[in-house]
């Protein structure tokens, strides 16, 4: 090979290295920027706190809660000096079973649904004083249900937790809301999913039920028996009024008048023994 040629290949070499080398530049370069710009939004972001729809941010400045309560939007914070804690503030429902005495000390075991919201203003006394949600259901809110029910409870017999059910629910709901208020809390309501009884109870009710059930088909059956003596009584009162009746009214002059209004003007035939025709009173009055 001519050596001209050599060196225009080597010319030729030297710039397309260089061209690839402009180009790894280029994507580094692209790179860092990037890199950059990630870097500055996450480091405005520390500057904007966004507190979603059915939540409130608890503000504290250095660990310390504030007064401030944020609502729902976009809001901007110093970061490391100011911190936010959401907490919701929208209806939860918190299951729990708990067991009592009643007035006639029996053993009530009721199973209740509540619902229950922090309420939005008191944000931050509720975590300043208490904590998360987790912590308010286990420390404040199980607690407050089982001695609530005990207190209720144990103003009723078992007999009149079932039949007044409802006025049980409305004292529950009462008590648990004025409770439950000075921890922050608001009851949107409570029910009382299933209220049931030991079996040795459950068992001495099934057997008063029957037995009252049988005690009042007796009553019903002597009713009964008492109004059939008295309608057979009436009837043969009657009876024997409608005989004293007849009696008194049936005179002579009446019977010999009915005798005649049902005669078919036939003389009778007197027939001895025998079949022999003692006298026929119709050939008499022919003659």
């Amino acid at each position: 090979m001519r050596p001209g040629w050599n060196m225009v290949l080597e010319s030729s070499s030297n710039v397309d290295s260089l061209k690839s080398s402009n180009k790894k530049n280029k994507e580094f370069y692209l790179a860092v920027q990037l890199a950059v710009v990630i870097v500055c939004l996450a480091i405005l972001s520390k500057f904007f706190i966004i507190v979603n729809a059915g939540e409130r941010g608890v503000l504290m400045q250095f660990g310390k809660v504030q007064e401030q309560v944020l609502g729902e939007g976009i809001h901007v914070i110093v970061p490391t000096v100011y911190t936010v804690k959401k907490l919701s503030v929208r209806v939860q429902k918190q299951e729990s079973s708990a067991e009592a005495s009643s007035k006639d000390l029996q053993d009530v075991f009721t199973d209740v649904a509540l619902n229950w919201h922090i309420i939005p203003e008191e944000a931050n006394a509720i975590f300043q004083q208490i904590g998360d949600e987790k912590e308010v259901v286990a420390r404040i809110i199980d607690p407050a249900v089982e001695e609530v029910l005990k207190a209720v409870m144990a103003k009723y017999t078992a007999e009149e937790i079932i039949t007044k059910r409802g006025e049980v629910k409305a004292a529950v709901d009462d008590c648990l809301t004025l409770r439950l208020v000075t921890y922050h809390i608001a009851v949107d309501d409570i029910s009382l999913v299933h209220v049931h009884f030991s079996e040795r109870f459950s068992e001495a009710v099934e057997a008063k039920q029957i037995a009252e059930q049988e005690a009042k088909r007796g009553e019903f059956l002597a009713l009964k028996a008492v109004k059939q003596a008295e309608a057979k009584v009436n009837l043969a009162k009657g009876e024997a009024e409608v005989q004293r009746l007849l009696r008194d009214n049936l005179t002579p002059e009446l019977l010999e008048r009915q005798a005649i209004e049902k005669w078919d003007g036939k003389l009778p035939l007197i027939v001895g023994d025998g079949g022999k025709n003692l006298l026929d009173l119709r050939k008499l009055v022919e003659r």
